[in-house]
């Protein structure tokens, strides 16, 4: 069976529609939660998940991401923990699922069973921060030996030679941060994405999906004019720590991510 993310970005471009993803921290506030969550996601539209493995020291998100880190770390979450809910999940639902990791949980499993149980888990790639494609080699060769895919991020300092690079390495889309700087919000995006966008997607010929700092509805329709695909995450994971003790969280932060979605495919 084709890769998930693959079908998903060939649906959508048949479609001539952007995607959405959701990114959410696993394990915050509960595994139990996250389960729910995801399930729920795909009833509402959403086309893939990136499900954030909590890590100690997460150096590329912000504030908000930090804490959710914390909180699900706090709860006992680990990578292990992480891959039984993808199974849990996969019993009800077959959206797509990345997985947003540092290197460190991954090494410390091991990166060949790594591998080898997110892809009998059903987890359908993995976006490693910290791990440079000159350094990806053998989690490259394994990844693809399973047809995982492997997303990397470029900035807007990226060069056309490190845009040819990240291609090499990349497979289901590449992942556009559009701006500097850790995760977060922002008020307004930053000029020049779209050219970047334009230029990455004719270098590669992949499908490309912008994130970091896309905090509303009117933010993502914007980007949604350009990209291939919209990422949403500390907004997200925000409104699950203002909600965090509710016991409706997973109708208000459904709610929230409906309007998101609604905005990318109007």
């Amino acid at each position: 069976m084709q890769n998930r993310v693959a079908q998903t970005f060939e649906a959508l471009k048949r479609s001539g529609r952007s995607g959405f993803i959701a990114y959410i921290t696993a394990g915050d506030p509960t595994l139990e939660a996250t389960r729910r969550l995801v399930i729920e996601f795909d009833r509402i539209g959403v086309d893939l998940v990136e499900l954030g493995i909590p890590f100690s020291d997460p150096l590329a998100d912000g504030a908000v991401n930090q804490r959710a880190a914390e909180r699900a770390l706090h709860r006992g979450t680990t990578l292990k923990k992480v891959l039984e809910t993808v199974k849990q999940i996969r019993a009800e639902s077959q959206i797509p699922i990345i997985f947003f990791s540092y290197f460190n949980p991954i090494h410390h499993l091991g990166i060949e069973t790594f591998v080898a149980q997110a892809a009998d888990a059903g987890v359908d790639g993995a976006l490693v921060l910290d791990l440079p494609p000159e350094e990806s080699k053998d989690y490259k060769a394994l990844m693809d030996m399973k047809d995982l895919s492997t997303v990397y991020l470029l900035a807007p300092t990226s060069t056309d030679e490190r845009i040819d690079l990240i291609s090499r390495f990349s497979s289901g889309f590449i992942y556009y941060v559009s701006r500097e700087g850790v995760t977060g919000f922002q008020e307004k995006m930053a000029g020049g994405i779209s050219s970047m966008v334009e230029r990455i997607r004719t270098r590669s010929g992949m499908p490309v999906a912008v994130g970091f700092g896309i905090s509303n509805p009117a933010l993502a329709a914007e980007v949604a004019g350009y990209a291939d695909a919209v990422v949403v995450g500390s907004a997200i994971v925000k409104k699950i720590e203002e909600n965090a003790a509710a016991p409706d969280l997973i109708e208000r932060v459904s709610h929230f991510v409906s309007q998101l979605v609604k905005a990318v495919k109007q």
